[in-house]
């Protein structure tokens, strides 16, 4: 399927019987599912059934990385949201005090939970071990250094300038392409210090992965919050003259 097939499929009447597009239904449909799996993970964590957690969580952020990329690419994540009141039915003061803040939390709340599942996803992977098909957290300082944060992002910068090249070789440059990319350097960045960071208040890696792992969990739980907001308030409370 095309692009541009794609972006006419997404505008279709959604299928959830409401005022929405198939790209918002679509939205919602996988930010709930991610929510179930990531709140299964943590209870699962809970009972230290550690394996479970693991594979829930990890598929649950893996799954939600590509969406958010994949969705940004064909519907910059709702921002279209922000381009004026005609998408929203409500009165311009529900607009500008209630529903404004809400998606502008919620975006931002998008943007760290990408930083987090990618930090996240690299965290579990580093302080687990496995013992007689056991896995289970590792009680042991978990350090790294800027010489090797360094060497890892430029061989990352390197390989998405290829892939940027390969695309604009295909294709005509645009500043949305680049901006994308750039997006995707940024975040990995954002990734790497926080690393640094975090590293020097948690240096066990078994207590890093516990907070960091509670504190992304409430940043999920709110997400999903902030976006069944914004879809109930869009789509079926106050529908506008756009989805």
């Amino acid at each position: 399927m095309t692009r541009s097939c794609m972006l006419e499929w997404l505008k279709e009447p959604g299928f959830f019987g409401t005022h929405a597009t198939v790209g918002a239904d679509m939205s919602q449909l996988m930010a709930t599912f991610f929510t179930g799996l990531f709140v299964i993970g943590w209870i699962q964590a809970k009972r230290h059934r550690a394996d479970a957690h693991h594979w829930m969580m990890f598929g649950g952020m893996i799954a939600m990385v590509a969406f958010f990329i994949s969705y940004y690419l064909f519907r910059q994540l709702g921002v279209l949201a922000f381009e004026g009141k005609e998408g929203f039915g409500g009165s311009q003061a529900l607009y500008d005090y209630v529903f404004i803040p809400v998606l502008t939390v919620h975006i931002i709340l998008v943007i760290l939970g990408l930083v987090m599942a990618i930090y996240m996803i690299v965290l579990g992977f580093r302080a687990q071990q496995v013992i007689d098909g056991v896995r289970s957290l590792r009680e042991t300082l978990l350090l790294t250094t800027w010489k090797k944060i360094g060497v890892i992002f430029g061989t990352l910068t390197a390989l998405i300038i290829v892939l940027f090249l390969s695309r604009i070789a295909t294709a005509d440059f645009s500043m949305r392409k680049f901006e994308v990319y750039l997006g995707l350097l940024a975040v990995i960045a954002i990734v790497f210090s926080v690393e640094m960071t975090i590293q020097r208040i948690w240096p066990n890696g078994a207590r890093r992965h516990r907070a960091l792992g509670l504190f992304t969990m409430v940043v999920y739980c709110v997400l999903f919050v902030t976006g069944t907001t914004t879809y109930t308030m869009l789509y079926l409370l106050y529908p506008g003259k756009i989805g």
